[in-house]
């Protein structure tokens, strides 16, 4: 389960081609995510969103109506942003890979908070939940062609379950993050990554076969 955009390259709200809707889109994104990571989503408004993308509040409210549509539709433009997948040739460097990126993401200010802000609001409201669920499922069905591609090179046993395998992955960074309130570091993520390589060559997530 891959995390968000790389830090170091564009983040939510990115202006891209399209004209003024796109680049208005932009606007409202990345301020929505400059808020939710500075102060939480308890302060997410959108009339200081419209203010702080510069765009009228009637703009805003039309589109996006609610907090948490504006959050939705945040989450939608991340998955749509996030990396693709890289293709090392083996399972170990495949997951190794995808536990850098989310080790990454968490390990970034301002996404690390982002990703902090959303998760705790997903904890009390549906739309939001939905929302970051649907998000993970993207990043989930990116991913696991690399399982798949593992399980035909023979490296894992048939009917090894890949979305499993790739939650996995990352499911040690966000309990570290959530639970220690600090970033996990490079060395968690090759930690994971290994874990979860030597369990699914055990046959551990095999479901069916």
């Amino acid at each position: 389960m891959s995390a968000g955009p790389d830090p170091e390259g564009p983040g939510p709200g990115t202006v891209r081609t399209g004209g003024r809707t796109a680049r208005v889109r932009a606007a409202v994104l990345r301020a929505a995510g400059d808020i939710l990571a500075e102060q939480g989503f308890a302060h997410l408004d959108l009339a200081d969103v419209a203010r702080r993308a510069d765009v009228g509040r009637t703009t805003v409210y039309r589109r996006w109506a609610t907090v948490t549509g504006l959050v939705a539709d945040l989450l939608a433009d991340m998955a749509e942003q996030s990396l693709p997948r890289k293709d090392t040739g083996s399972l170990l460097g495949d997951l190794t890979a995808n536990a850098t990126l989310v080790q990454r993401t968490l390990a970034d200010p301002r996404q690390g908070a982002l990703f902090r802000a959303v998760i705790a609001a997903a904890t009390c409201d549906v739309r939001t939940a939905d929302a970051l669920r649907h998000f993970y499922d993207v990043r989930v069905a990116e991913w696991s062609p690399c399982v798949e591609q593992a399980v035909q090179r023979g490296e894992l046993p048939p009917g090894t379950d890949a979305p499993t395998v790739v939650r996995a992955v990352s499911a040690p960074l966000y309990y570290t993050l959530l639970t220690t309130g600090a970033p996990p570091d490079p060395a968690a993520a090759t930690r994971a990554a290994q874990a979860a390589c030597a369990a699914a060559k055990a046959g551990v997530y095999v479901t069916s076969g």
